[in-house]
């Protein structure tokens, strides 16, 4: 059986601090393909060389993936400041276009950390610069020391809401993730739910109300041992049916995609 063609959001790099790439971390392509079931394409985020249009046929589905440079808040109305970090206007220019045509479409995508801000801004919501500065919430950013499996470790529980498709895909309430963002929603964007939340408030989980397809979207980093984490699997399991079902011709039920 042929497989369905997962679209993965590259981000650029310069590699020794001067050959520039776009790249995309191995264990992003390793649950795409062995978790769920797609195959796995990188996706340069450069609007001079990829057409969104033209992705939308190539692809079956799309995962918007982590990355250091954050959304331009020119993007949602407000001026950049020195919280804002780094940008990348070449991923924004193709993957805020792309999550609304998905959307539209009935096509499957998929939003992990910077993609689950995407998904946000691309439905008209904003973003908090630097969660950890506001009153009352935690430092969610990655630990600046230790092993990779430090880093990646399970930090804290996200509460879902009770009947919710996260809640029915995961088939639990709450669960433990990692944390690894800096900034976070300060407003949800138009037909954006909140489906999750960590403790102290930061919205984790989402999906877009009434969409045809797939769009649940994570704040965390579920590609880290996908394949073994029981929160991971069944979200990248889902995804994969989902793109499945678009690469066969059919359309997700609302019901299902939430």
């Amino acid at each position: 059986m042929t497989r369905p063609v997962i679209g993965i959001i590259g981000n650029s790099y310069l590699v020794n601090d001067e050959y520039p790439t776009h790249a995309g971390g191995k264990m992003t392509s390793h649950a795409v393909a062995e978790v769920a079931g797609g195959l796995p394409l990188i996706v340069p985020s450069d609007p001079a060389l990829v057409d969104v249009a033209e992705l939308l046929e190539v692809c079956d589905g799309f995962l918007l993936t982590g990355g250091r440079p954050n959304v331009h808040p020119e993007e949602y109305g407000e001026a950049p400041t020195e919280a804002h970090g780094d940008f990348d206007r070449g991923r924004d220019s193709v993957t805020l276009p792309l999550v609304r045509a998905c959307v539209e479409r009935g096509q499957p995508v998929f939003g992990v950390c910077r993609g689950f801000q995407e998904v946000n801004v691309a439905m008209g919501g904003t973003l908090h610069p630097e969660i950890r500065d506001l009153p009352g919430r935690m430092n969610h950013r990655m630990p600046p020391d230790g092993t990779l499996e430090e880093k990646f470790a399970l930090r804290h529980i996200v509460t879902l809401t009770e009947g919710g498709p996260f809640h029915r895909v995961l088939g639990a309430r709450e669960v433990l993730t990692n944390t690894l963002h800096g900034q976070g929603i300060k407003e949800a964007g138009v037909r954006i739910v909140i489906d999750g939340h960590a403790p102290d408030g930061t919205p984790e989980a989402i999906y877009v109300e009434n969409a045809p397809g797939f769009t649940l979207s994570v704040q965390w980093h579920p590609e880290w041992r996908a394949a073994g984490d029981p929160v991971s699997r069944p979200l990248f399991e889902a995804f994969g049916d989902a793109a499945r079902s678009w690469a066969e011709g059919r359309r997700p039920s609302r019901l299902r995609s939430a």
